[in-house]
């Protein structure tokens, strides 16, 4: 098991050749991958439509109303992102996939627009005292 002084030290490397995406982003979908386990009943392989699925999940509960505009931050805009993060942390020893995963299980899993706008919100969801 690799320490955690070693994946920063690696993130950091994968940051300063590939500027696209910012250190967090990566620390992020790494933390967004062990919620998304978390979830399930067994941990087994997840595929890049369950850890979208499970991405977005995780920054609405992090994030809120502001999760579009963080990840944005970071340099992600689209689900097609989270795959080539995924891809670039498995190219460096940080993740692993099969035979049957590609970069394009990534690829337009939902619209950021649609999942993280403001119409996903209810009434409900705005508590009574702001």
């Amino acid at each position: 098991m690799m320490s955690n002084t070693e994946i920063l030290k690696r993130i950091s490397s994968i940051s300063e050749h590939d500027a696209r995406f910012k250190k967090e982003a990566y620390l992020f979908i790494l933390v967004a991958l062990e919620y998304t386990l978390s979830k399930l009943e067994t941990r087994r392989h997840l595929t890049g439509q369950e850890l979208s699925r499970g991405i977005a999940e995780f920054a609405r509960e992090q994030y809120g109303c502001m999760a579009k505009l963080v990840l944005e931050r970071w340099g992600i805009a689209s689900t097609n992102d989270f795959g080539e993060i995924v891809y670039l942390l498995i190219e460096h020893g940080l993740l692993s996939k099969t035979e049957e995963d590609s970069k394009e299980d990534f690829s337009d899993v939902y619209s950021f627009d649609e999942e993280f706008g403001w119409h996903t919100f209810t009434i409900s969801d705005i508590p009574d005292r702001l």
